[in-house]
């Protein structure tokens, strides 16, 4: 991975990925529940090429006899994502909006045409 003298500040690309939560249609910000979303600068174990990981049971998945204590957790991975979009405000932006729409797809199950989809929508946020 090459490295890039500019990032963002951790406030500066929070904002960002609420930006993104926000930009989802009202009926998924409906439904995102018991799931906490975490920035960390990059995976562990490193892997250059993850921007984001959605660990938890899809709702797709459950049933009524599901124990659902712990919340599901999204990872954005700041450090991947700055180097990926090589350093340049408006991709960061971008890459981080299709990063946690995706990651967000997969806790509501959808399949990766599904997710293709709702990254392809105009953005929610603005449109209001």
């Amino acid at each position: 991975m090459r490295c890039y003298s500019w990032s963002m500040t951790r406030a500066q690309f929070e904002k960002l990925v609420w930006e993104a939560v926000d930009s989802l249609p009202q009926f998924f910000r409906d439904r995102l529940q018991n799931v906490m979303i975490v920035i960390q600068e990059r995976p562990d174990p490193p892997d250059d090429t993850l921007l984001g990981l959605y660990h938890g049971v899809p709702l797709t998945e459950r049933s009524v006899f599901s124990d659902q204590i712990q919340p599901d957790v999204i990872y954005i991975f700041q450090k991947n994502i700055e180097a990926i979009a090589g350093g340049d405000a408006d991709e960061i932006r971008r890459q981080v909006r299709i990063t946690v729409i995706h990651e967000i797809g997969h806790y509501f199950g959808l399949d990766e045409d599904q997710l293709a989809a709702l990254e392809d929508e105009p953005d929610a946020a603005s449109a209001a």
